[in-house]
């Protein structure tokens, strides 16, 4: 593993009232890999994209992005950073059209004072709302409401949403979450081509998925790291089969 991965948490805890939501998960993240984190129904995972996206601020441990120590800082921030996230919840802006969605999130990358100028200024923005548009099939859905979209198509802007700003981290929770069989296969193979280009921390329910495009798989129960390692040993893990996997190997 190298020296300097690009995420890196240490002890990042967090409770409410009696309840260790997060208790004392530590991992990496190397640059340029997809880290899955697994788990049954109410193990945390959702809370620990909180934790290191800056929804929620630790109540111990720390949080590293690019070598300096982000933890508590807000989400925007971040983002201007270089790490995004997408939601299990879908979430966009279902009453505008899906080019107006992908502008909005690209104006990121534009100089602060050209919030002062016509939209029609801001070549950047333009520029990488079509390169997107392209990447992700939605050429002929541009002048579309988003709310008017299919769930799949829905999911699939999300994620380039949380690209349009050119993120160096992008944390996707469940993005097949209600897909068809088609759809979930069609978002995996858009998720590895990623890969590479920027690091990938995924939650993910669905095994065969989360198997086949894993780098590292870091596995939580009860609010706790319960294993780490390669899809293969997760998968052979005695403990991690009883927790979780249900014996299946």
């Amino acid at each position: 593993m190298s020296a300097s991965p690009v995420l890196e948490v240490a002890d990042l805890s967090i409770s409410f009232g009696a309840l260790a939501a997060v208790s004392g998960v530590s991992f990496r993240a190397e640059r340029g890999h997809i880290t899955s984190v697994i788990g049954p129904n109410g193990a945390g995972k959702s809370t620990l994209f909180n934790l290191i996206s800056g929804a929620l601020r630790p109540q111990r441990g720390t949080v590293h992005f690019a070598g300096a120590d982000v933890t508590g800082q807000s989400p925007n921030r971040l983002l201007l950073a270089g790490l995004a996230r997408s939601f299990q919840i879908t979430n966009l802006f279902f009453e505008l059209p899906v080019y107006e969605n992908l502008r909005l999130a690209a104006q990121a990358l534009e100089p602060a004072w050209h919030a002062l100028l016509p939209v029609r200024r801001s070549q950047r923005a333009r520029e990488r709302t079509e390169e997107l548009l392209e990447r992700f099939g939605l050429q002929d859905k541009a002048t579309e409401l988003a709310g008017h979209l299919s769930h799949g198509e829905q999911r699939r802007l999300e994620i380039a949403v949380s690209l349009a700003g050119k993120p160096q981290v992008l944390l996707l929770d469940e993005p097949t979450q209600g897909m068809s069989h088609g759809d979930t296969q069609a978002t995996a193979q858009m998720i590895q081509g990623l890969a590479g280009e920027l690091t990938i921390l995924l939650i993910e329910h669905d095994i065969d998925v989360v198997m086949n495009l894993s780098d590292h798989v870091v596995v939580m129960h009860q609010g706790q790291k319960l294993a780490e390692g390669t899809p293969q040993a997760v998968r052979e893990n005695p403990a991690v089969q009883k927790a979780y996997l249900g014996g299946v190997h």
